[in-house]
């Protein structure tokens, strides 16, 4: 005998018709819950259509954050605010709005190794993916390399635009060592064709004024610093590595 919640194989087969047989796996406690409370019918029609549209919009934020290559363990909720590290707390509350994407303004993250930075952009591209847009991370040297390689092969117009178009572009670890022609002139493009039109992330341990000592063409690299510069909010992070708390452990240690 069916319990007054069971779901029919008649409507499990409608559903999987329309590609929505995952409501199978809710909609029993979704009728309890709507019988205790007497639930009117377009309330719980209301009700099991908003538990799928944020089941899609869970599945497509993850979607998203996998094609950019994300950190799935560095996301805003993660951060430890214990961390004995420093920074703007104002600033980073409004980088995490996203305003700054909406208004194709850049964000540069700045400081020493290891108190967070590469987290922190992270972050804010899992929230980025989570609001609909899409996003690439790269560290600087990854993709100055594709965008070499593609030279190779005749496609490095195409790869350049994939990174110009996408709507944020995390760049990771920028001016780790010195950049050769081909990689500053890279860097130029990007931001030349992202100002005003995209947002990029960078994160770098070096402040912008010593990027140009790691780029061979000292006009152009102050052209693309001055345009990133100028059109970004900067976040400067100071104190102890922050990965130090992402370091394994026993169980039952802190």
């Amino acid at each position: 005998m069916k319990t007054p919640d069971a779901i029919s194989s008649e409507l499990k087969q409608a559903l999987r018709r329309l590609k929505l047989s995952p409501m199978v796996e809710t909609l029993p406690e979704r009728l309890a819950l709507a019988r205790q409370r007497k639930m009117p019918h377009q309330d719980f029609l209301l009700t099991v259509i908003i538990d799928e549209v944020e089941r899609r919009d869970r599945l497509s934020a993850r979607n998203r954050a996998q094609r950019a290559r994300l950190d799935a363990q560095m996301v805003l909720e993660a951060w430890d605010a214990t961390a004995k590290v420093t920074f703007d707390r104002e600033l980073w509350s409004e980088l995490s709005t996203l305003r700054f994407l909406d208004s194709h303004y850049h964000v540069l993250i700045l400081g020493p190794v290891g108190v967070g930075k590469t987290f922190l952009a992270n972050a804010l591209g899992h929230v980025a993916c989570r609001q609909g847009h899409s996003v690439a991370m790269l560290r600087a040297e990854e993709l100055f390399k594709r965008l070499r390689g593609a030279r190779l092969d005749q496609t490095h117009e195409q790869e350049l635009r994939r990174f110009i178009r996408v709507d944020l572009l995390i760049i990771d670890d920028f001016a780790l060592d010195p950049m050769d022609a081909a990689a500053s002139h890279d860097f130029y493009e990007l931001v030349v064709e992202r100002h005003r039109a995209g947002s990029l992330v960078v994160t770098s341990n070096r402040d912008p004024q010593e990027w140009l000592a790691m780029m061979p063409e000292p006009l152009r690299a102050q052209s693309a610093i001055d345009r990133l510069q100028n059109a970004a909010y900067e976040l400067v992070i100071e104190g102890e590595s922050y990965r130090k708390r992402q370091k394994p452990r026993k169980r039952g240690t802190k």
